[in-house]
């Protein structure tokens, strides 16, 4: 609190304070009081106005320093009115028992809300567990069909599992802390998983997949960079262009590895390209090929956050897209 808003606050209070002794002079003044007794008077009553409000003023800033440092010192600071201390006015104490039953009301509709949360979280991840055992089943069905009808049933399979485990990526992105290992992990192997994962699409889709030079070593999580490598190459192969070929390389950043991802698609409008990682922003590619949901590069986005992974994008229309993913030095992730 500045002496400027203090005398902001108080000045209706100050001002009937100076009204009210002026008044007061006046009628001393007519009632015959001597001018010399009336101005001793009137410097004892400024002293005392002075000294009242000086305490005032630095009671009230005192007071306001100490919540505000109890306020910084909570990481949940939806429970400041329950550690602030008493206050010592009547009205601050109505006022602090207000703010703590609306605070303590607050409190239960955020526990319940998290609860909630976590309840349905929890129901997400075992409904992913228990729709991979009739997905299983469909692909020992699809082993006795014929070969064109099989291809197009174990792709559509394929991509009922990679939404799956999106759903399943989803739910945990928001404690991503509770189900993640950093380690010591080869980019190679990461990259042959997220291949390997996504075979049949890229099969189906004619994508020709190239690496390079993949043999660096790097700190993640490898489940989660292989959930996040798999978004780009479905990303790749849903918006690609004639001959379409997805080419991984990578290449040291000082102590940093980087992951390139580059397609030769149908590429991204300059005018879109800075909202590709809003969630739900499907772009004009989604909206003409359909089936986006505007949720994969939001997903890498959050996750690459968490992973502590740099994640660049560039694109020039018709001729397709670069993404590089960025992995931290060992020396500066923080989560090992």
């Amino acid at each position: 609190m500045t002496p400027g808003e203090y005398l902001s606050d108080r000045s209706v209070r100050i001002a009937l304070q100076l009204i009210g002794a002026g008044l007061a002079a006046l009628f001393l003044l007519a009632t015959g009081t001597q001018p010399g007794v009336l101005i001793i008077l009137l410097i004892a009553f400024l002293l005392v106005f002075l000294i009242v409000h000086l305490f005032d003023f630095f009671r009230l800033r005192s007071r306001l320093l100490e919540l505000e440092t109890i306020l910084e010192g909570l990481n949940q600071k939806y429970l400041f009115a329950e550690c602030a201390p008493p206050p010592g006015g009547l009205y601050e104490r109505r006022l602090f028992d207000l703010t703590r039953r609306a605070g303590r009301a607050m409190t239960g509709a955020v526990s319940d809300a998290q609860a909630r949360q976590r309840e349905y979280r929890e129901y997400v991840e075992r409904w992913v567990h228990e729709i991979k055992a009739p997905i299983t089943a469909a692909r020992l069905i699809c082993r006795e069909l014929d070969g064109e009808t099989r291809r197009k049933l174990t792709a559509e399979l394929a991509q009922i599992e990679a939404n799956i485990e999106r759903a399943l990526f989803y739910a945990r992105a928001e404690n991503p802390e509770q189900d993640c290992l950093f380690r010591q992990a080869d980019l190679g192997k990461i990259a042959a998983q997220a291949i390997e994962n996504h075979r049949a699409l890229l099969i189906q889709s004619g994508v020709r997949v190239e690496t390079e030079h993949l043999n660096g070593i790097v700190y993640t999580d490898e489940k989660w960079a292989v959930f996040l490598l798999g978004q780009l190459l479905q990303n790749a192969a849903r918006y690609r262009g004639a001959a379409p070929v997805i080419t991984l390389f990578s290449k040291p950043l000082g102590k940093q590895i980087q992951l390139v991802v580059q397609d030769n698609g149908i590429g991204i409008p300059a005018h879109e390209l800075p909202r590709v990682f809003d969630r739900g922003f499907t772009g004009s590619n989604g909206r003409a090929r359909g089936g986006s949901t505007g949720m994969g590069l939001y997903l890498c986005r959050k996750l690459a956050g968490f992973l502590e992974l740099g994640l660049h994008i560039t694109s020039e229309e018709g001729k397709g897209t670069v993404v590089t993913l960025t992995f931290p030095a060992k020396e500066t992730l923080t989560k090992l």
